[in-house]
């Protein structure tokens, strides 16, 4: 059964760091293009990265270039985001998002971004 679990989200202040995973199950993670996601309050999901099978990774989002950076781990069968400079503006839930004959989406973890 394909399955998509992220975690890492949590609550950090402005300018902090956090590392986002999103663990692969039922399928290998290296031959299929994976992205994030995220959806704030109120608004519409929007993407934030993506990286394709050849491992190269484009930024969505214009407000988080500079800042986030998408990557993963083989031997692990995950995804990852690391997210620097956290601005409260990035609060939101994460998802990862991926198409194998259907699209799949994570859970979600959430990322609180507040002093």
């Amino acid at each position: 059964q394909l399955q998509l679990v992220e975690s890492g989200g949590g609550l950090v202040q402005p300018g902090g760091s956090l590392r986002l995973s999103c663990a692969a199950s039922g399928f290998t993670l290296d031959y299929y293009s994976i992205a994030w996601f995220r959806q704030a309050p109120g608004k519409e999901r929007e993407g934030v990265s993506c990286l394709s099978v050849s491992g190269g990774s484009k930024i969505i989002a214009d407000s988080v270039k500079g800042r986030f950076t998408i990557s993963r781990d083989s031997a692990k069968n995950t995804a990852y985001l690391q997210m620097n400079s956290l601005k409260p503006e990035d609060t939101a839930a994460y998802y990862c998002y991926i198409v194998i004959l259907r699209q799949y989406w994570g859970q979600g973890t959430q990322v609180t971004v507040s002093s």
